[in-house]
């Protein structure tokens, strides 16, 4: 068996479970504080932000996210639940056209056992698919290959936003 080493991703994963619930640690609390590039931080709306997936599943993995911090989707006020969807709907349409995907991924999980990364927070994760990207990497290595950078995606994705 071959060795993928990512040692950035060790602070995130020991790290996960100790912030989960707690609001002055959580990762989309604070991203907010930072400039929007530096964030990846692609749109801000009134009640919810849409940033770039630090570890993504595909190039253009995007994730909208409440300003308020939530661990379960009933608890979200009806303005901010309005506007997350249209958010996510207008992100979909964005990533039609700069991606030319064949089928869009939308969805949320919500706490640890439904694989939530950051459990403590809710947030909407909408990310372009194709057909056959699912490949040995993926399958057999358990990694990704994405053919963009973040930083290229942000470029993109908030020039076709403005």
């Amino acid at each position: 068996m071959d060795y993928l080493w990512t040692p950035w991703r060790y602070a995130y994963i020991t790290n996960t479970a100790k912030q989960e619930g707690n609001r002055e640690e959580c990762i989309f609390c604070n991203l907010p504080e930072l400039e929007d590039q530096e964030a990846h931080i692609v749109y801000r709306g009134k009640d919810c932000y849409v940033v770039l997936n630090t570890f993504p599943y595909t190039s253009g993995h995007l994730m909208v996210v409440p300003f308020e911090h939530l661990d379960e989707l009933h608890k979200l006020p009806e303005a901010a639940a309005n506007e997350m969807i249209a958010l996510s709907k207008r992100m979909e349409g964005v990533l039609r056209r700069l991606y030319s995907p064949d089928g869009i991924n939308l969805g949320m999980n919500i706490g640890r056992a439904a694989g939530a990364g950051v459990a403590g927070h809710i947030h909407m994760h909408v990310l372009p698919r194709w057909v056959g990207d699912t490949n040995f990497m993926t399958t057999v290595a358990e990694s990704r290959v994405l053919p963009e950078t973040l930083e290229i995606s942000y470029k993109r994705i908030r020039d076709a936003i403005s």
